[in-house]
């Protein structure tokens, strides 16, 4: 399950290089949880999930309050929750989560990144079934031992319990992912290296160099768009 880390790790190490992008993504994300229901994130899940992960990825306050203010006044910008499928060079697959107020421009950009860059877009469901949807909790500090105590105290079923990078990695089913932070907090864990909800692969595949790079290419178009705020891959990207 390790390969599984990598690409999270890759994903947040690759941040540095474009904070303004992703700051830029998360206050879209921010603004649309604060509107679907309550600004507060004791009382809005949704919001509460991102906020948590913002924090991991150091999102300014600043940008924070400003979406959650935004959502509260009389800005009305409407966004359609959307995921796209795809392919990319030898079997690899991915899937793209969008947030966007013209569904026809996405679509186009989406389809043009994978299609320049030696991809193409599938139907839905095509890829999907290939992920699992899970919650993954990175910690600092501690054992996977002193982990795995917390948890089952919590009575919380872990799906596996990793110890990577003088790190330990929790992967669970996506209706853990409150209970286990709220396990942590109490047991005095209140900062976390990795806080997600994500598709993980349930296999990897391994490209050879040119490949790798073209694929590599196709997820930087993707993420490069302002409506992208997500892309999961199978793709194995090495230590």
């Amino acid at each position: 399950m390790g390969r599984k880390w990598n690409n999270i790790k890759e994903k947040k190490a690759s941040k540095d290089a474009n904070t303004s992008r992703i700051y830029a993504k998360f206050g879209r994300q921010i603004y649309v949880a604060a509107k679907q229901g309550e600004p507060d994130p004791e009382s809005n899940r949704a919001l509460k999930v991102v906020l948590e992960r913002a924090k991991t990825y150091s999102v300014p306050k600043a940008i924070i309050d400003r979406a959650i203010e935004k959502a509260k006044g009389s800005a009305d910008e409407n966004y359609d929750e959307l995921r796209y499928e795809g392919f990319g060079p030898n079997g690899s697959m991915v899937i793209v989560d969008a947030l966007t107020n013209n569904v026809n421009r996405t679509a186009s950009e989406v389809r043009a990144a994978f299609g320049k860059n030696g991809g193409n877009m599938g139907v839905s469901g095509s890829v999907a079934y290939m992920f699992d949807a899970t919650a993954v909790i990175g910690l600092e500090g501690k054992t996977a031992d002193e982990v795995l105590e917390i948890l089952m105290d919590a009575d919380i079923d872990a799906r596996d319990i990793l110890e990577e990078d003088e790190m330990v990695i929790v992967y669970a089913e996506p209706d853990q992912f409150h209970a286990m932070q709220e396990a942590f907090k109490n047991a005095g864990i209140t900062e976390f290296a990795v806080a997600e909800l994500t598709m993980l692969p349930q296999s990897y595949v391994t490209l050879p160099e040119e490949a790798l790079a073209q694929f590599q290419k196709m997820i930087d178009a993707l993420e490069d768009l302002e409506d992208v705020q997500r892309v999961y891959h199978n793709v194995d990207l090495g230590e």
